[in-house]
């Protein structure tokens, strides 16, 4: 387990073996709560990740162009 200090600025330094297997970047944003045992820092996809995530899905579109297609 790694360690890390809280600086006077409320600001934390994720060690460098943390940063590196989970792919951190600079800038990029965390979403961040209490929880039971501590804090948890949950990374936030960019939007540019979630492309395409649906595809194959049922989303009822179909069935909604082709009844106005009738109408």
């Amino acid at each position: 387990m790694e360690t890390t200090t809280l600086s006077t600025k409320y600001q934390l330094v994720l060690p460098k073996a943390i940063r590196e297997s989970l792919n951190l970047k600079p800038g990029q944003r965390f979403m961040v709560r209490a929880c039971e045992h501590g804090i948890e820092l949950v990374p936030c996809e960019p939007v540019s990740a979630l492309r395409g995530f649906l595809e194959g899905a049922d989303t009822g579109l179909d069935d909604i162009r082709t009844r106005e297609d009738r109408v």
